[in-house]
């Protein structure tokens, strides 16, 4: 079974055990892997590094935000070099960055995510 495959099958386990309520707003946003970030991103300025990215409006807004629809992308290569770092397993790593970037969807910001140790 190859990353994406993997990072697949712990995206939807991880939807399966949040609440109800908390489920069915995550199934209002597509999931997206990718290795690394596009050239293009990293040029204007995002991180290479980064695990994770929440693009498009929050869940409360998105009805007025004319932009790209709401969509997460987790970066997996950079996500398999996290656990190496860190010394965590890619099921740890996939599932916390998930997790950190539907909290950007239903809205909450950085503090409030460090409050739930999801920073």
């Amino acid at each position: 079974m190859n990353h994406h495959q993997t990072a697949r099958r712990i995206v939807v386990q991880t939807l399966h055990r949040l609440p109800a309520e908390l489920r069915d707003a995550a199934r209002q946003v597509p999931v997206c892997f990718e290795d690394f970030p596009a050239e293009d991103l990293v040029q204007d300025g995002l991180d290479p590094d980064i695990l994770g990215l929440f693009v498009g409006a929050p869940r409360h807004e998105h009805a007025n935000d004319p932009g790209p629809p709401p969509q997460i992308i987790l970066y997996l290569e950079n996500i398999l070099d996290e656990c190496e770092d860190a010394g965590t397993t890619f099921q740890e790593e996939v599932r916390r960055t998930y997790l950190h970037e539907l909290g950007h969807y239903l809205g909450l910001d950085e503090e409030a995510l460090a409050e739930r140790d999801l920073d």
